[in-house]
Formats: structure tokens, C-alpha cells, sequence
């Protein structure tokens, strides 16, 4: 029993937050400045009252207008920003998009690794034979979690959700996978407050109830794993990075994706880099990288392309697919 990536649909919010808007905010930061430094010009920002779930239920709409969701078997659903405690958003999901009643369904938190460990768990249902259509969606508004006076932070982070579907085939074309956890980092990048031991927010105004990320050990620890990563990933496939036709990493910035791609000597015609209109948008980046090189014809029918998602956790993972 094998497994392939059927289908790929996102949805980004109305709502565009652009370099301008901050620059008024933060006047001693320049909108060009703020491009150049990171690669990005606008980002999608939910409103008061839109969440996760309805970006999840948008992106999945679009996915199901073309495929039978009667034959959808499972449900999974990761978000770093549930709508509720309990119960789980992929039990609404099964719900609000009228899918069958015999399905499985659970939600997951994980931030920039998401997609990769979403794929991992859906080729290990259907290897099990569990199930063989699985609606993966990563949906994520980290700007709730974002203070309003968090320029760093608001400049980087975008909202929005992808919805996969993962379904059984004769051939494998998702291939072997290398994940990795190091729970050490976890305060470099964290919201503290909300969850069962710090409950509550006692004032809202705090900047430290909200989203803090140490960018410089954030930034250490990517340069640290992720060549390691990628080494270990094309070794556990039999493959050169000659071999691999397309990179798609976690869109984390522009910076970032920059240095990884010269330390690792990939030619930047087969790296992808363009969060420009989107921001990172954590689970949802690489689902959405992947879709647009499909629609844009950068990739096609056959080409074996690198997935490789790092982040929060700290967390990471890596594998290759062919298209």
C-alpha cells in the first residue's frame, strides 16, 4: 500500500495587512526596508471574529468542490490556535463540511513542522490500512497570539490554512521520513499564558502573555538541525541533492531561507523562496508552497521535491515526495 498527495487547496484571509500599514504603526520602520530584510510585502490577518476552524472549513470547501467527500475517511486537523479547549476542531470539521459518520477524526499542535508530521501520520494510516483518503488541513491565526505593539513579531507572522488530501495508491510517491524534537527550546518561541499552568491573562495589555520568539536562538537553532536534517533525509532515501528536482522549505523568512540554501549548496532555481504575499503563515507554509509551484508549473508530474519543516518545539522534519 502506497501513498500520494491527491490534492492541495489554501485560503488566506480578506483582510491584508501591508509594509506600509506597519511602517505607519512603527515610523522607524521602513515598508521597503522591512521587504528586503525578510521577503515579505503584505500578510493575510484574520478579523475579530474569523478563526482557524473557518479558514480550515474554507480551504477544505475549495478542495472538496472537486473531489467526492463521501470518500473522505479521516480528518486531521493541526493548529496552534484551537477555537476551543475541547471539543477537538477536526470533530467540527466532520461536521460543518457534512462528511460521514464513520471517519476518524483529531486535531494535533504543532507549529512550522506541522505538514510534514501531518504526512507522516496520514501514509501511517493508510499503510495500516485505517484509511485511505485523509483530509489534512494546517490552519493557524497566529496573530491572535501577537501583541499590537509586536513589530518584530506582526511583521512576520500571517494567517491562513491549507487542506490536503492524502490517499492510498499502488505506488509510494511519499516517501521515507527523519523527525526530530528538542523540548529544551521551548522558550525561545511560546505563548505562556492560557493554557492549564498559566491560566488566564489577568491583563491583556501585557506583552508577555502573548507570542515571544528569541530570534537569534531560533535563528542558531535552524542553522544547527537543518542541514543535518536534510543530509540525514536524502541518506534514509538513497538520494543525492543532485537527485531532488525541488526544495520547498518551511517559509520561515527570507533571511533564514537565504543562508540555508547556500550552506547547503542547492541552486537557487530548484529553492523555493516566496512568502511575499503571504507571511509565515507556521503549519500552512509548505502545503501552500506546494501548491502554488504546481499551479505555476514550477514542478511537475514525476519530480521527487524535498519537504523540510523547522520550528517551535523545537520540532523538525523532513521528506521527499514525487509529484
Amino acid at each position: 500500500m502506497g501513498s500520494y498527495i491527491h490534492s492541495i487547496e489554501y485560503y488566506l484571509p480578506e483582510n491584508i495587512v501591508d509594509n506600509n500599514k506597519l511602517s505607519f504603526e512603527f515610523p522607524e520602520w521602513e515598508a521597503e526596508k522591512i521587504e528586503e530584510k525578510i521577503g515579505i510585502r503584505n500578510r493575510h490577518i484574520v478579523s475579530k471574529n474569523e478563526t482557524a476552524l473557518d479558514l480550515a472549513f474554507n480551504a477544505a470547501e475549495k478542495l472538496l468542490k472537486s473531489f467526492d467527500k463521501e470518500l473522505v475517511d479521516f480528518v486531521i486537523l493541526c493548529t496552534q490556535s484551537p477555537d476551543y479547549y475541547l471539543p477537538t476542531g477536526a470533530c467540527i470539521l466532520q461536521d460543518i463540511l457534512n462528511l460521514r459518520n464513520d471517519i476518524g477524526a483529531f486535531d494535533f499542535n504543532l507549529g512550522c513542522s506541522g505538514y510534514i508530521y501531518g504526512l507522516a501520520l496520514a501514509k501511517s494510516l493508510i499503510n495500516s490500512k485505517i484509511a485511505s483518503n485523509i483530509l489534512l488541513i494546517t490552519a493557524e491565526t497566529y496573530s491572535k497570539h501577537i501583541h499590537p505593539s509586536d513589530k518584530s513579531n506582526r511583521s512576520i507572522f500571517g494567517d491562513g490554512a491549507a487542506a490536503s488530501l492524502v490517499s492510498s495508491s499502488s505506488n509510494d510517491r511519499i516517501h521515507e521520513f527523519v523527525l526530530g524534537t528538542d523540548g529544551s527550546g521551548k522558550d525561545n518561541l511560546i505563548v505562556k499564558k492560557g493554557g492549564m499552568r498559566q491560566l488566564g491573562f489577568e491583563n491583556n495589555d501585557l506583552i508577555e502573555d502573548f507570542l515571544y520568539m528569541n530570534g537569534p536562538e531560533i535563528f542558531n537553532f535552524t542553522l544547527d538541525i537543518v542541514p543535518e536534517l536534510v543530509n540525514n533525509v536524502l541518506l534514509k532515501n538513497r538520494l543525492s541533492i543532485n537527485e531532488i528536482d525541488f526544495c520547498i522549505f518551511h517559509q520561515a523568512n527570507k533571511f533564514i531561507l537565504e543562508y540555508l540554501r547556500k550552506k547547503l549548496k542547492i541552486d537557487p532555481v530548484k529553492f523555493y523562496i516566496n512568502m511575499i504575499e503571504t507571511g509565515n503563515t507556521v503549519s500552512a507554509t509548505i502545503p501552500i508552497a506546494l501548491k502554488d509551484c504546481i499551479e505555476n508549473k514550477v514542478v511537475k508530474a514525476g519530480d521527487k521535491i524535498l519537504l523540510v519543516g523547522f520550528g517551535v518545539g523545537y520540532s523538525w522534519g523532513a521528506t521527499i515526495i514525487t509529484l
